[in-house]
């Protein structure tokens, strides 16, 4: 039955009921919760009204799995989906996943149930611990905007500003919490639904003319010119672009790996010897750079002290439209940079017009060409001999126990490069870059910003929701795993196609290398860095636990000569059965 069947067969309406509306409005395609009784209205219309359908639910075990989950479907897709949030307490639980969409800069609609907030409609115990006044004051930091709309007629309004809000750029989750009362009273009239037509984000600020032919002049001067990149990836016109700007003047790009902004195998993608690359440069042009600084200067993990990688004059200009999004609560917008020329522009208009000026203006200079071949010969050999470097290191590592990590990539890419693949998480402490062929923005979404775990597997999910068509490929470490490990049930519940392979060193590894770092300059027992940081003993049976939740499932895989039949076997499953799947591989550290 239809989803206006239903509405006909119904005629009785509820607040709730238009709230969805405005959803299916909006054409929101999912809406992803662990159910709550204060959005129970809501609920109810998602299911008996709109007949499950635009959207349709997708039932999650936490509230971390559901934010993950919206915010892997608008990495991939760049449209927002609905993560519901049941008042006060499904809100704290959620607030981690809300970060690290805020500091990602990923749109999601974030709604809240509240209340009711008149006293004589609240039922004693529950309905008053779990409401606030208000409820957006708890995230209210780290969200582009949040509201609470104190009567239905405002709602359609709140809703047009929070899906504006979420897609303007630069891009952020929003909330709005809808009290209990309004979703379950009954309505004789809706206020008119709102035209998403008339609300849409404005244009993002574009560069001058003068601007995009100072930094082509700039270009063009430089004896060394280095590109350094983060989110420019989340445009294809962008991204496209970048790569004809760097073959036309033969100049090296920097890929910092928040999105995927640059093929890995082009011999201007030389990431690998960021600081062989920036001490030779004379100007550097960044590119929607997160941490500016940070891919600029090299940092003592232990004093933390920092220093620069690049010469004394040398020349910097940053395009970038973050400062628009500084807060003082986080300090996500990173250690200010000093430069010579900021440019608040959205990159995916600046650099296909900066492309334009420079192919323009190289005509009119009759020696660059010549520059231009000479730097090009010279950073394609030092490419060639990287990637000669990197093969032969990842023949050599081949059979070792626990297995190698080049052993890891290689061969996952020998089982999926046919395939219309994705790579939806985690890149194997860097040898995914090195050793597979990523060619386009849509074939890797992009490490996370926020650092916080429980990412990967919801995150993979929303991406595959995104990608129905393609083999999404989740390389998924296993403590951030260990976070949300129900997401497996959600995957199973709902036939969400995934192959997650299990990066499984046994250990929160980052704290490791800390542990063993701080005991080494206080000259106490290195050997005792594993203490609070192994996950072993007992060990985690990943398999196991997948299998429980109707997974297909294998592993551990601990020798490399059984990695492939069973990787093979798992995307039989994946391809085959429409199902989510899960390889175990006990790895080595780094």
């Amino acid at each position: 039955m239809t989803a206006d069947a239903k509405k006909r067969l119904t005629p009785r309406r509820y607040g709730s009921d238009f709230l969805v509306d405005i959803l299916q409005q909006y054409g929101i395609p999912y809406a992803a919760f662990n159910p709550g009784a204060s959005f129970r209205g809501i609920h109810d219309s998602l299911i008996n009204y709109l007949g499950n359908d635009k959207p349709e639910f997708l039932e999650c075990m936490h509230e971390e799995i559901s934010v993950a989950i919206a915010h892997g479907y608008a990495r991939a897709s760049g449209k927002p989906m609905v993560a519901i949030l049941h008042n006060v307490v499904g809100l704290q639980h959620a607030t981690m996943a809300i970060y690290n969409a805020w500091c990602d800069r990923i749109p999601i609609i974030l709604l809240g149930g509240t209340g009711p907030m008149s006293y004589t409609k609240r039922r004693p115990g529950s309905d008053w611990v779990h409401t606030a006044l208000v409820q957006g004051n708890l995230v209210r930091d780290f969200v582009k905007w949040d509201d609470q709309p104190a009567d239905l007629e405002s709602t359609p309004e709140s809703f047009a500003r929070a899906y504006q809000s979420a897609m303007t750029q630069p891009c952020g989750p929003v909330y709005i919490c809808y009290d209990a009362e309004i979703q379950e009273k009954e309505y004789a009239e809706f206020p008119p639904l709102p035209d998403p037509g008339k609300f849409l984000p404005p244009a993002p600020p574009a560069a001058s003319q003068q601007t995009l032919q100072r930094v082509a002049q700039a270009l063009l001067d430089a004896e060394h010119p280095v590109i350094v990149t983060d989110r420019l990836g989340r445009s294809a016109i962008a991204f496209d672009a970048l790569v004809k700007l760097a073959e036309l003047l033969n100049t090296p790009v920097l890929d910092q790996g928040n999105r995927h902004n640059f093929p890995t195998q082009h011999p201007m993608a030389l990431g690998d010897i960021t600081g062989e690359v920036l001490g030779a440069a004379d100007y550097i042009l960044a590119l929607d750079a997160v941490d500016l600084y940070g891919a600029l200067h090299t940092v003592n993990r232990l004093t933390r002290e920092t220093q620069p990688m690049y010469r004394p004059g040398t020349r910097i200009a940053h395009v970038t439209l973050d400062g628009y999004m500084v807060r003082s609560w986080s300090h996500d917008f990173r250690r200010l940079q000093e430069t010579d020329d900021a440019i608040a522009a959205d990159t995916s208009g600046f650099v296909p017009e900066l492309l334009q000026y420079c192919t323009e203006l190289l005509k009119t200079r009759p020696g660059a060409a010549q520059k231009v071949q000479q730097r090009g010969e010279k950073w394609h050999g030092r490419s060639a001999q990287l990637r000669a470097n990197w093969q032969a290191q990842a023949e050599a590592e081949r059979g070792q126990t626990p297995i190698a990590l080049s052993t890891l990539a290689a061969t996952v890419w020998d089982v999926i490069k046919d395939e219309p693949w994705l790579l939806t998480n985690g890149i194997a402490n860097g040898w995914v870059k090195r050793l597979w062929n990523i060619s386009r923005p849509d074939q890797y979404m992009g490490k996370y910003s926020g650092g916080g775990l429980g990412y990967g597997m919801g995150a993979s999910l929303g991406a595959a929701l995104a990608y129905p068509d393609r083999l999404c490929v989740n390389l998924q470490g296993d403590g951030d795993f260990l976070f949300t490990p129900t997401a497996l049930w959600t995957a199973a519940h709902h036939k969400i196609p995934l192959l997650t392979i299990m990066v499984n060193n046994r250990s929160y590894y980052n704290s490791e290398e800390h542990n063993a770092k701080i005991a080494a300059h206080r000259a106490r027992p290195v050997e005792n860095a594993p203490q609070g940081t192994r996950i072993e003993n007992p060990d985690v049976d990943f398999a196991t636990m997948a299998r429980s939740m109707s997974v297909f499932a294998e592993g551990p895989i601990t020798r490399s000569e059984d990695l492939e039949p069973a990787l093979r076997r798992a995307l039989g499953a994946v391809k085959n059965g429409r199902q989510p799947a899960l390889v175990d591989v006990i790895t080595q550290n780094r």
